[in-house]
């Protein structure tokens, strides 16, 4: 947060490292995804200009975590669970803001195919948030 909106001078670099960090699990306490999720929303709230160029990848890693963890079936906290989806649904209402409401037209689809209630939930977050 302390580089601002300076971070775009390295956001192909950090966007493959959070991208990294998304997709992998690091165990029960899922230490390194809920902090990477931290970091993306710290880069999108200063760095929100170059958002919208960034949005199909993002979404999509999302979305994925989103998915992964509601379904997967490890030894993962209850609570924890609940952390990593409330922070990438905070990560995809910023990415809706920062994008002028692409992210809500994008995820129309998917909310009304989606058959999981605790990912609908999220999903209908992103849907109602202003």
């Amino acid at each position: 947060s302390r580089r601002g909106i300076l971070i775009v001078r390295h956001m192909k670099r950090l966007e493959r490292v959070i991208l990294g960090y998304l997709e992998v699990s690091d165990g029960p306490e899922e230490e390194a995804r809920l902090g990477i999720l931290e970091t993306l929303q710290c880069t999108i709230e200063h760095a929100w200009p170059r958002m919208p160029c960034r949005l199909p990848v993002l979404l999509k890693a999302l979305l994925r975590l989103l998915w992964d963890a509601h379904t997967e079936r490890g030894p993962t906290p209850e609570p924890v669970r609940a952390a990593l989806l409330h922070g990438a649904t905070q990560c995809l209402v910023l990415l809706d803001r920062s994008s002028r409401g692409r992210v809500k037209v994008l995820l129309e689809g998917v909310h009304s195919s989606c058959e999981e209630n605790r990912v609908r939930e999220c999903l209908r977050k992103v849907q109602e948030s202003t």
